[in-house]
């Protein structure tokens, strides 16, 4: 499994200030209601790259879906059970290349998928074999909502809130071909621009598909 160490240290070291440094979170938000709100009631539904828990991993639960919340950071997730006391959500450290729906350590099936610029912090190479393990933990029919940054980048270091970060993303048609090929209809996308607030990091361009496993 690639060592991820360097990232989940520099999120660790972030911590509460990256609630901070994203109060607007528009694009998300609509996107985590529209998928709990999709949702048949009592769903369980799987956040990656959950991070603080809030928004989404909140508003999950308070949809009354069951969540398993999954991030590299352990300090995200320290924040998270804070964030997010309900007994509808269990967070958990674990890299999403090591998830399996059955066998030893096995997370089980999902009714819906959050990754909420999750896949942004894998090499391109990794996100195709991360979109098609995502596919194979969702019932049929199940629901994915994804988010990425648009951008023609490939594991490339970015300076992020006093950090270092790997990053990688498509321009919106190679995005949409790449879910296409991993299974997913694209039911509908959404387009942000957004500024982060008291960081180096240009202003960008957020997509968000709606997808369905096909």
């Amino acid at each position: 499994m690639p060592d991820r160490t360097g990232q989940a240290e520099a999120f660790d070291a972030i911590g509460a200030h990256y609630d901070s440094a994203f109060p607007h979170k528009d694009g998300q938000l609509a996107a985590g209601r529209r998928l709990a709100d999709a949702l048949p009631a009592g769903s369980r539904v799987l956040d990656v790259g959950c991070g603080t828990g809030v928004p989404t991993a909140r508003q999950l639960t308070d949809a009354g879906h069951r969540v398993l919340g999954i991030d590299l950071s352990s300090g995200m997730l320290d924040i998270a059970r804070t964030n997010v006391p309900s007994q509808n959500a269990d967070f958990r450290q674990l890299d999403l290349a090591a998830l399996r729906a059955e066998g030893p350590g096995g997370v089980g099936e999902f009714d819906g998928i959050a990754a909420f610029f999750a896949l942004l912090m894998l090499p391109r190479a990794e996100i195709p074999y991360a979109l098609r393990l995502l596919h194979g933990l969702l019932r049929p029919g199940g629901l994915l909502a994804l988010s990425m940054v648009e951008a023609d980048l490939d594991d490339a270091g970015i300076p992020f809130l006093g950090h270092t970060i790997r990053v990688s993303g498509y321009l919106r048609d190679e995005l949409r071909q790449v879910v296409r090929d991993a299974g997913f209809d694209i039911l509908d996308e959404d387009t942000y621009s957004y500024a982060p607030a008291s960081t180096d990091v240009p202003p960008e361009h957020q997509i968000f598909l709606h997808c369905r496993r096909g």
